[in-house]
């Protein structure tokens, strides 16, 4: 019994560690609590964005614009206005959609960042063997 907590702990903490591995991208925020246009985008797109297919791939971290130097990303240009969000993977911008056109131009403009990015590992992993035994039989 005791092996088999063993197993299941073990295995557990291993889909945990490749699952952190696999967050290597992230959509950076730079906003201003006093921008109009970025309130506009809390009340549309702010709530679902996180349980979104894109948010899923690439968790959005929130900015204040004059932050940008505590950021932990190589940015290619500074960042000149709010709302602009900036796709990072490994620490380097991979792009940028600078604004907030609305909510049906917002995930299209993400899902072409994304598109930039190597494609996402599939889910799951190889099927699993039976190393369980039975009277000496193992399956």
């Amino acid at each position: 019994m005791r092996k088999l907590a063993l197993l299941v702990l073990l295995s557990v903490v291993g889909v945990a560690a490749n699952v952190a591995g696999l967050q290597a991208a992230e959509l950076l925020m730079f906003d201003d609590p006093n921008c109009g246009w970025c309130r506009r985008w809390d009340a549309e797109i702010g709530q679902g964005y996180p349980h979104s297919a894109e948010g899923r791939r690439a968790p959005l971290r929130r900015l204040h614009i004059r932050d940008q130097n505590i950021a932990g990303a190589a940015l290619a240009r500074p960042v000149q206005g709010t709302r602009t969000f900036v796709l990072v993977d490994k620490g380097r911008e991979v792009g940028r959609i600078v604004g907030y056109s609305g909510a049906h131009f917002f995930y299209p403009q993400v899902g072409e960042l994304l598109g930039k990015l190597r494609p996402a590992p599939p889910t799951g992993g190889p099927a699993l063997r039976s190393t369980m035994c039975v009277n000496g039989v193992c399956r």
